[in-house]
């Protein structure tokens, strides 16, 4: 699913397709401007948004087995919630059982 059919299935329960677009644009921006800002989103049954740091370190070229030096850096994490879990848990039994 991308943001599109995000916004088309939920336009289906608030009834139009500019409130429903407005309404994802506002949850995605103010968790990325929160997860930007070092805070944690914790939205329960859904999962937990935040900011993780990646040590600077000493990587090899795969190509030349070369030592390259990696930066520090800082990135997004996702944590499933326990509901979520469960859920994709139970469609990929679901899935498993069709092959």
């Amino acid at each position: 699913m991308n943001k599109r059919e995000l916004v088309e299935a939920i336009a289906d329960r608030v009834g139009d397709r500019k409130t429903a677009t407005e309404a994802v644009n506002a949850v995605i921006d103010a968790i990325q401007k929160a997860v930007a800002a070092g805070d944690k989103v914790s939205i329960t049954g859904f999962g937990a948004f935040e900011m993780v740091n990646k040590p600077a370190r000493t990587a090899r070229n795969p190509s030349t087995g070369a030592e390259i030096k990696v930066a520090e850096s800082w990135g997004p994490k996702f944590r499933p919630g326990s509901d979520f879990k469960e859920l994709v848990n139970e469609g990929g039994k679901k899935i498993g059982k069709k092959k």
